[in-house]
């Protein structure tokens, strides 16, 4: 057989074990395991296991990992994330969606502290879902703008979606943390500017809060101002060059356990809390990491990325039709396969293939990323769907679903502005000092 054939082979033996529920990285270690030793030795194969796992294990940039899990676990424990959705609350709360609105501000703010996407939809779940209850929302625009607004979790740094990005095709963590700021923003625009369409020709789907005193708006903010310091530190520090990623992590995790502890909001219970889930978040990405490390060489062996790179190549329909088979492809895939998984499995194929055309490979990042946002929230995989239904338990499924549609036509909108102009993403890491 040809080192293609068993490549095929492979990649059809992956997406079986997937369809039959095996755990992502098992399948990976599975596949690549038996695939080395079919196409070089099973002493290799082991070899490869072995070295993999001790040179991410040791490696120093993958240190943001834990760190900047340990960050958001501690802000969800100490209470900052509901802060931050206060201050949005009663800024924006008095007009129609209002509620809404603030829910997914909060989640961009919150984002810019845990970097996932779960955690995100999970934590703003709890602390909107009940108040747009209270003000008779429509249960699909709230459970929509919660499961939407989650998905900014892997978009605005720090985000575990580019830590992951850059080991795999090493690019700069840095850059790629920069290059998510300003498509974070304008995504976070377009979500709130559908809240504002759909409750302007349907005001009954979100009616206006309760109105704040100027003195209540002041005090909410102040509550807020700790977090957005400790935001605005790290990634102005990673900007500025005073901080490398790996430093902005520990300083924004120190500085977040810091604030936690003088406001009185984090105590040992809730410490010993973050640092567990955070032990368990990371075990699960580094095991991804290094079952990704071990197919990667086997794909290499079997030649898959150079074939499909020449059939890619070959097609008479310029580097931009290229781009739209490979973004079709992601969101094919997302539809049914876990974001972090499908950039594993993809990018040692499909990298090199943007790369030959002239891509920026920080900017693809990017879209990468948008991409794998929308698969967050597609069916039927939908993962931040069903976690807002866990929060949700009284919405029907199919009501989520048709709550994020409107959201998920503004993420199109966003990617195709961030691909007519790249400038969009490059232009933050592109004026970086150092």
């Amino acid at each position: 057989m040809s080192p293609e054939f068993i490549g095929l082979l492979g990649i059809i033996s992956l997406f079986s074990m997937l369809a039959l529920r095996v755990p992502v990285a098992f399948a990976m270690f599975i596949v690549g395991l038996v695939g080395v030793s079919v196409l070089n030795s099973t002493k290799a194969a082991l070899s490869l296991l072995a070295s993999e796992s001790f040179t991410l294990a040791s490696s120093h940039e993958l240190i943001v990992i834990p760190l900047f899990i340990l960050m958001g676990n501690v802000a969800t424990e100490s209470g900052m994330s509901r802060k931050l959705y206060d201050a949005a609350y009663a800024m924006i709360g008095t007009i129609r969606g209002g509620l809404a609105s603030a829910t997914v501000i909060g989640c961009a703010g919150f984002a810019a502290l845990s970097g996932s996407s779960v955690a995100s939809a999970l934590t703003m779940g709890r602390v909107s879902l009940s108040e747009m209850k209270r003000f008779n929302y429509s249960p699909r625009l709230s459970t929509g703008a919660v499961a939407a607004g989650g998905t900014l979790g892997i978009l605005i740094p720090p985000s575990t979606g580019f830590v992951l990005y850059a080991i795999l095709t090493r690019e700069s963590i840095g850059r790629l943390f920069l290059a998510g700021v300003l498509p974070g923003l304008l995504l976070t625009f377009m979500f709130v500017m559908s809240i504002w369409i759909m409750t302007f020709f349907k005001p009954e789907l979100g009616p206006p809060g309760p109105s704040r005193t100027l003195r209540e708006k002041i005090k909410a903010s102040l509550g807020a101002l700790p977090i957005m310091v400790i935001v605005l530190m790290t990634i102005g520090g990673i900007y500025s060059g005073i901080f490398s990623p790996v430093e902005a992590a520990a300083v924004g995790v120190g500085l977040t356990i810091l604030g936690g502890t003088l406001a009185g909001s984090l105590n040992v219970e809730k410490f010993v809390n973050a640092l567990k889930d955070s032990v368990s978040t990371t075990a699960t990405v580094m095991l991804i990491l290094i079952a990704a490390h071990v197919i990667g060489p086997f794909l290499a062996l079997s030649h898959m990325p150079t074939f499909v790179g020449e059939f890619l190549t070959s097609l008479d329909i310029g580097r931009y039709g290229i781009l739209a088979l490979i973004l079709i492809t992601y969101l094919v895939l997302g539809c049914f396969m876990e974001g972090f998984a499908m950039m594993v499995l993809t990018l040692p194929i499909f990298f090199p293939v943007i790369v030959s055309l002239g891509f920026d490979p920080i900017w693809f990042g990017v879209v990468v990323v948008m991409v794998l946002e929308m698969g967050l929230i597609t069916p039927p995989v939908g993962i931040n769907v069903f976690i807002v239904k866990s929060v949700a338990p009284d919405v029907p499924l199919k009501e989520i679903f048709i709550g994020v549609l409107p959201f998920l036509i503004a993420m199109i909108i966003a990617m195709i502005f961030i691909i007519m102009f790249p400038a969009i993403a490059l232009y933050l890491p592109n004026t970086m000092i150092g």
